[in-house]
């Protein structure tokens, strides 16, 4: 199979190469990134020196340059589209919401109609859990419960779905969806919780919660989520939907707490915040319909997972270097307004 992968740069995109490189030995991937702030040449250098010009390519360019990415599907003759570029962190889509309209809906939608134009075979909208809102104290999303964003971020992930069922509804095109709880791992960019509460934790510093810490998270090892995507990639109905999730839900304070532990870090480094607008306050995936039509299950529970990536930051200390040289510093300490 000859895939163009979007967002390969980036946390889950780059992960989700590696995991097609190393499983298919005859697949060759196109990797298009545009390279903004969370995109990172670093996290494809293995990829580079193994596979670079042969089964591995690399292309810098925007989603939303409906030339430029016909151009690509033609030029390596792709058979299949997987789009994980998107902007995705909801603080930024807060402070300014048009990045989040610009690619993650008017760049899904010239994805879309570059591929349905030029006859690519299959196509995997990568999406989120966020899109279905907010959860009460019980129950989980399915693939039916009904779309209500409540941030801008979620809101453009939302829409660029609907694009999607559009497109197979009104020209079938054989396009489906993913969507998943919140991803951990290797090649995390900081600003998100985890790698952001190792990098303040390893040097002491105070580790910003949002309210009162207690919004609760399914999260998923991102290993575990490149094979759901694989998985629906090749397995999965055109116009279906499918959730992936961990089996580990739990409050942030609690995930927090744990990375301290790990660390060997005081408690008291904790630092409670004024909670964002809009902070839905609990997610829960149910992938019972993956398992059935995809054959996924998760296989790394929250305890493994967590220890890995400790030990991937632990032994990558000049990746981490190198991501902090990057703005997300500057916006992290504006965004809580010098409280820490």
């Amino acid at each position: 199979m000859r895939l163009l992968v979007t967002g390969g740069c980036g946390f889950i995109g780059s992960n989700f190469i590696y995991h097609i490189l190393d499983s298919y030995p005859d697949d060759v991937v196109v990797n298009l990134d545009k390279l903004t702030y969370a995109g990172n040449l670093a996290n494809m250098e293995r990829a580079q020196a193994e596979h670079g010009g042969t089964r591995y390519h690399f292309a810098r360019g925007d989603i939303a340059n409906f030339e430029f990415v016909s151009y690509l599907i033609k030029q390596y003759a792709i058979d299949a589209v997987v789009n994980f570029a998107a902007e995705s962190h909801v603080d930024r889509s807060i402070a300014d919401c048009s990045p989040f309209l610009q690619t993650n809906v008017l760049g899904a939608q010239s994805l879309l109609e570059a591929s349905r134009r030029a006859g690519v075979g299959r196509f995997v909208q990568v999406s989120t859990d966020e899109v279905y809102g907010t959860l009460g104290p019980e129950g989980k999303f399915t693939e039916e419960t009904p779309l209500a964003p409540n941030s801008p971020y979620s809101a453009s992930k939302a829409a660029a779905d609907l694009f999607v069922r559009a497109y197979v509804e009104t020209y079938g095109y054989p396009a489906l969806i993913t969507r998943c709880s919140n991803n951990y791992g290797p090649y995390q960019f900081p600003e998100k919780l985890i790698p952001l509460m190792y990098l303040r934790a390893s040097v002491d510093k105070p580790l910003p919660v949002y309210g009162d810490g207690k919004n609760v998270r399914d999260w998923i090892y991102v290993a575990d989520h490149c094979l759901g995507v694989d998985l629906a990639l090749r397995r999965g109905r055109p116009g279906a939907i499918y959730n992936f999730g961990g089996n580990a839900e739990m409050p942030n304070i609690k995930v927090v707490e744990t990375m301290l532990s790990i660390l060997d870090k005081p408690k008291n480094l904790i630092s409670f915040v004024t909670d964002r607008p809009g902070h839905d306050r609990r997610y829960a995936m149910d992938y019972s319909l993956a398992a059935k039509e995809l054959g996924f299950a998760p296989r790394y529970d929250f305890t493994r997972g967590i220890r890995e990536t400790v030990a991937w930051y632990q032994a990558n200390a000049d990746w981490l270097r190198g991501v902090q040289d990057g703005s997300y510093l500057e916006f992290m300490e504006k965004w809580y307004g010098g409280r820490l």
